[in-house]
């Protein structure tokens, strides 16, 4: 049957990213499972940094390279002197204009976001081989298994850079709510002990609490579920080079169909630092299930 069309993009007139531009205060759009477009603002790359518009540059055991933060340090990257420096550059100048947005967004997030990697994706997304659960073009919510996230919030800062004409394919989904509940009877509790053998032998970096569980099962059953990746509320969006979106990544279900050359930022944010918490995934599951997830 059909996919029932998803209407969750919300366009803005932005051109700067700088402080003096238009659009400010819009916590509650994002909050509540929006997608932010701006397709008239793009991370514009000085000549010398065209260079790194190549896959080259990318270590093919990687999937991105990135610089992680508090560190500052790269990873991912095939260069040496002043190659690794300039394309070093290049990413961190992105994780400062995109963060002094990201504030200028969401002014109620000033002094709680906190900076995750950063990353330059050079490889194209279309025809990379990987697992089903690894294959990012299927619908999903973001969920790591090693990195559990205890209800902290994903808001990340995507950029196509793609010289040409190239779109950034993506496709998103159901609300929140919605998906939580199409499979959220059907996933057991996890076995008592086991958050402390995953973290005791490494497997985990902290402890996975019930909602990491959770997040998890719903990122499995939704890529493993051939018949919701066809038939379930859907739309096709295109990112236009030069055009930058900001979402919560745990919140809306997106798969990357294609594409090449994109730049993004993750921050995390504290349920409670939120302007509405009960929208993010963490209350949404304590909602539907009626007690606390710890």
């Amino acid at each position: 049957m059909a996919a029932t069309m998803v209407d969750i993009v919300r366009t803005f007139p932005d051109t700067t990213w700088a402080d003096d531009g238009p659009t400010r205060g819009v916590e509650a759009v994002v909050e509540s499972g929006h997608v932010l477009s701006f397709p008239h603002l793009p991370f514009v790359l000085g000549d010398a940094e065209r260079r790194f518009l190549d896959p080259r540059w990318a270590d093919p055991a990687a999937k991105n390279i990135s610089v992680r933060w508090p560190s500052g340090e790269l990873r991912g990257a095939v260069a040496h002197g002043t190659d690794l420096s300039d394309l070093r550059a290049m990413v961190v100048r992105y994780a400062e204009q995109s963060e002094a947005f990201a504030l200028r967004l969401f002014p109620h997030y000033r002094g709680h976001l906190v900076r995750g990697n950063t990353s330059f994706r050079p490889l194209d997304v279309a025809g990379r081989e990987t697992s089903w659960r690894k294959d990012d073009t299927r619908l999903h919510v973001d969920a790591f298994p090693s990195n559990p996230m205890q209800g902290t919030r994903l808001l990340r800062v995507f950029c196509n850079v793609h010289p040409g004409d190239e779109p950034r394919r993506w496709r998103v989904g159901e609300p929140f709510d919605a998906h939580a509940r199409r499979y959220l009877a059907s996933i057991a509790r996890p076995w008592p002990g086991s958050a402390w053998l995953l973290e005791k032998t490494g497997i985990t970096k902290r402890h996975r609490t019930e909602y990491d569980h959770l997040m998890l099962q719903l990122h499995d059953r939704a890529k493993a579920d051939a018949a919701f990746q066809r038939d379930s509320p859907q739309t096709r969006v295109d990112f236009a080079p030069g055009t930058t979106w900001v979402v919560y990544s745990d919140q809306v279900l997106h798969g990357a169909l294609g594409g090449q050359h994109m730049l993004e930022q993750t921050y995390y944010l504290d349920v409670e630092h939120l302007q509405q918490p009960e929208t993010s995934p963490l209350r949404t599951l304590e909602r539907l299930l009626q007690r606390p997830l710890r």
